[in-house]
């Protein structure tokens, strides 16, 4: 279970990776075509926001996983690898309620989108496409979150979880 979870939040990084490419080229492609054609691409700046949005969430199943949260340690460097084991467990069980709040928000916003029809202003682009790609890696990483909290970072990271 944990080596699916951590495949999946590779997979997610990786399309998050392909989405800050595309980001790039349309952005040069948008800056040439001003400068040398006298048109841009029209609306660029709302897909790169769109973009922008679904490449952040793509990202968050890996950096749980990779425990790249901010982590303060050094309140907790003295303290016993126990302590420090439970503290880890709580800030998953933490940070998996943040997660599983996030995705059940972004659902329902999504659902609005979709009922109301909803889009961008310059390109009308539909806004219920750009939560589709957010919310089921938010909810990877609320489950990659739980894992943690029950089995452990030390488990975790042994089946792969934080290994490079």
């Amino acid at each position: 279970m944990i080596g699916l979870l951590n495949t999946l939040a590779r997979v997610s990084a990786g399309l998050a990776g392909v989405l800050l490419t595309s980001i790039t080229l349309l952005t040069v492609a948008s800056v040439v075509g001003r400068d040398v054609f006298a048109k841009g691409i029209n609306g660029d700046f709302e897909l790169v926001g769109v973009i922008t949005g679904a490449a952040v969430a793509l990202f968050m199943p890996w950096c749980q996983a990779k425990r790249g949260h901010i982590i303060v340690d050094f309140f907790t460097a003295k303290a016993s690898e126990s302590a420090n084991a439970w503290m880890d467990r709580a800030g998953a069980v933490l940070m998996a309620i943040f997660m599983g709040v996030l995705t059940w928000r972004t659902t329902l916003g999504g659902l609005n989108a979709w009922g109301s029809k909803s889009g961008s202003m310059m390109l009308g682009f539909p806004e219920w496409i750009t939560y589709s790609f957010i919310v089921p890696p938010l909810a990877l990483a609320t489950l990659i979150a739980l894992a943690q909290a029950a089995v452990g970072f030390a488990k975790f990271d042994a089946a792969g979880g934080a290994q490079a």
